[in-house]
């Protein structure tokens, strides 16, 4: 399986310690397996850092057989309630090499945000989430997840 990361720059050797804090499942290297997610992910950072280059680098998924995973298959109420936990700042993350499932992004979010904000109920949450097309995100929380899993394949420049 063919896994992609957006980013400002090549990135053919991924490291743990470049991860912000407070994402949807905690620090980590974050990919996805859909090739203009990661290009629009690209485009963003390219913009957020004031580079004119955008660059998604692409890797090869090997076997997952001695990771400690959490998959989360849909967005349901335990997804709801592991991104709020980190994006609070919390650490459950930390009990797992891969954590995969869907990403909050900007309108996901906004309904998440609902919940988090103790302004909507799980079950208001969820029946929100059904409208949504939720893209799908991979994170590495360790070190070890990379470089056992992640082979780099090739990068490419991406035009605004």
């Amino acid at each position: 399986m063919r896994l992609f990361h957006g980013s400002s720059i090549v990135v053919s050797e991924p490291r743990i310690g470049f991860s912000r804090a407070n994402l949807d499942f905690g620090r980590g290297f974050y990919a996805t397996s859909i090739r203009t997610q990661a290009e629009r992910w690209a485009k963003r950072k390219a913009f957020l850092d004031g580079s004119d280059t955008a660059i998604v680098s692409e890797f090869e998924l090997g076997d997952l057989a001695s990771l400690k995973t959490l998959e989360f298959k849909e967005p349901d109420a335990d997804w709801v309630d592991f991104v709020c936990h980190c994006r609070r700042g919390g650490s459950r993350y930390k009990d797992y090499d891969l954590i995969t499932g869907g990403v909050a992004d900007d309108k996901v979010y906004e309904a998440v945000s609902m919940y988090f904000k103790g302004l909507w109920d799980m079950e208001t949450t969820l029946n929100a989430l059904r409208f949504y097309e939720v893209n799908d995100q991979y994170c590495f929380v360790t070190q070890k997840a990379i470089d056992e899993t992640l082979a780099f394949v090739t990068s490419y420049e991406v035009r605004p």
